[in-house]
């Protein structure tokens, strides 16, 4: 006699179907059949459950998950409430193309509309943020809504997905079968008549320069493009989050720097000067075509999985639509024979030398407590090619995505998409239960780190391999209080208060450490690295050179 399946059955079904072996989230009444089937209640092969402390960080998490692995990252909360603390990383997976799947509760079908407690209309909400999002209203649908959920994760862009579970629904008899697995749609190559006209173009220009971004970040399109890069010796400018696609070997050839702030930097100056920028898997929520093409004068091929959006700073010459790893492979090949313009060399090697002095740069000395450089310095000191740093979004953030060094991609994880703070600690967590063998590591401000630091329990709990690096400014939101003190008089509500960072970390069974004077910040890092379990060190900083990181714009202005 076959099992009789209920609807949290065949959801976990689905899960399971899809390869998630993680699931994050915090239970309820209105969903706890589900929560009892992932805590191995009802099924023995169900995703492993990470409870969390708040729902926000469930889907931080997820989002790292999705990050990391490419597969949908998914998030779990019960009705009301906890939907709505769902929002804040829905929002940011969405926008900074990460797959995520949030499931959350929902009271009774015949409830949906009276003032009941937790009644919320949870599918309406999400749906602007989303790029799915709907509600069950037949167990017997189930199966075949969580499969169009996690298609539209996957989708072009990747994004968040919402599925809302009545509690009904959740606990009901389902009658149809659960769906099979089913093949994965797959995108083919871009159009071989543009690929053609790509290799002209390439071979007609003085500087042509790779703008490689978001969607060009993951292994295949970085194993396809460091090829290119072997063959071809393109330079490249990455964004924030495409960090790590030049890797060790290529850097000195290749590697010429970020952007994604402030139209300062040595990549903004070198695509300024390029004849054609090949833009790859670039996203315009990182970094605004207005910042690194303001005079609107710069001839794009926009090579992606979607179309671009257009406006008066990107107008690409040429859109090339599919999949970028393929066709960069494509690329390479038709590109046989060619070398790198000699004239433009000059150029370029003027761009390395400033890049080099930037690299080497001593920090400075600091008030008795330590320089942002030379944190970056002493984190680099202790960070491996193999380890995974998260920056959470503040002051340190900027210091870290212009001067640390990262050679594999998605070892860097920055949200340049919203900009969401909390993020640093929920998401370096999630790289040490992925990879165990390696320490996992969080660089917050003091700010950004009270926003998820609960999560230090969980830390604790999974006893998980992580260090959390956290600059203290004393208690402001800086990277708001040096860019207000740019434009105003002073700076308003940007002071929240210290924090004994050590004492709190410490009351969740964490290590504590604090670097007692800039003398001692080496040696601090150093032991942190070296003891098990989770970490968290308090670095007292001195931000009094954070306007230098506005200053000396191309064009004297804020992008």
């Amino acid at each position: 006699m076959e099992k009789q399946l209920h609807g949290s059955d065949v959801i976990i079904d689905s899960l399971r179907k899809h390869g998630v072996d993680l699931v994050f989230g915090i239970p309820g009444a209105k969903i706890d059949r589900l929560f009892e089937g992932l805590d191995g209640k009802g099924s023995t092969d169900a995703p492993k459950l990470i409870v969390t402390r708040h729902e926000q960080n469930a889907v931080f998490m997820a989002q790292a998950y999705a990050r990391l692995t490419g597969k949908t990252g998914v998030a779990i909360s019960t009705s009301g409430p906890g939907v709505g603390n769902l929002t804040t990383g829905i929002m940011t997976a969405n926008a900074e193309g990460d797959p995520v799947l949030a499931i959350g509760g929902q009271v009774q079908r015949k409830d949906l509309h009276r003032l009941t407690h937790q009644s919320t209309p949870s599918a309406e909400i999400m749906a602007t943020i989303t790029q799915y999002s709907a509600e069950i209203q037949d167990p017997d649908n189930i199966s075949e809504m969580m499969a169009n959920a996690f298609e539209a994760s996957q989708g072009s862009p990747k994004g968040a997905a919402f599925v809302s579970l009545p509690q009904d629904v959740d606990d009901a008899v389902v009658n149809e079968k659960p769906l099979p697995i089913y093949e994965a749609p797959k995108m083919g190559p871009v159009d071989a008549d543009n690929l053609a006209k790509l290799v002209d173009l390439v071979k007609n220009s003085k500087m042509p320069v790779i703008l490689v971004g978001q969607r060009g970040g993951n292994e295949e399109v970085t194993a396809a493009l460091r090829q290119l890069l072997r063959d071809y010796s393109f330079p490249v400018v990455e964004t924030f989050q495409a960090a790590g696609v030049v890797s060790r070997d290529l850097e000195e050839q290749s590697y010429f720097g970020r952007v994604g702030l402030f139209r300062n930097q040595v990549g903004d100056q070198l695509l300024q000067q390029s004849d054609l920028v090949i833009a790859v898997g670039y996203d315009a929520i990182e970094y605004e075509p207005r910042n690194w093409n303001k005079e609107g004068q710069l001839r794009i091929v926009n090579l992606d999985t979607q179309p671009a959006q257009i406006d008066n700073h990107y107008t690409p010459i040429m859109q090339m639509v599919g999949d970028i790893a393929t066709s960069l492979k494509q690329f390479d090949q038709l590109l046989k024979g060619y070398n790198y313009p000699k004239a433009a060399k000059k150029q370029l090697a003027t761009y390395k030398q400033q890049l080099d002095k930037d690299k080497q740069i001593k920090a400075p000395q600091s008030h008795g407590v330590s320089h942002p450089l030379a944190v970056v310095q002493a984190i680099q000191e202790n960070v491996t090619d193999d380890m995974i740093v998260s920056l959470d979004v503040g002051s340190h953030y900027i210091w870290m995505a212009r001067h640390f060094r990262c050679y594999q991609p998605r070892h860097l994880l920055i949200s340049n998409g919203m900009q969401t703070l909390g993020v640093g600690l929920p998401w370096a967590m999630v790289a040490a239960m992925l990879h165990p063998e390696h320490k996992a590591v969080a660089v917050c401000g003091d700010g950004g780190f009270l926003f998820s630091g609960v999560e230090l329990a969980t830390a604790v709990q999974h006893h998980l391999n992580l260090v959390t690096i956290v600059w203290d400014d004393g208690g402001h939101y800086d990277m708001v209080k040096f860019q207000e003190e740019m434009k105003y008089p002073e700076a308003a509500g940007v002071t929240f208060g210290k924090c004994d960072v050590v004492k709190f970390a410490e009351s969740f069974g964490a290590t504590g450490l604090r670097v007692e004077k800039p003398a001692d910040l080496k040696k601090t890092l150093h032991k942190a690295f070296n003891i098990d379990g989770p970490v968290v060190v308090d670095v007292p900083v001195d931000y009094s050179n954070n306007k230098d990181l506005a200053a000396h714009l191309i064009d004297s202005q804020l992008g």
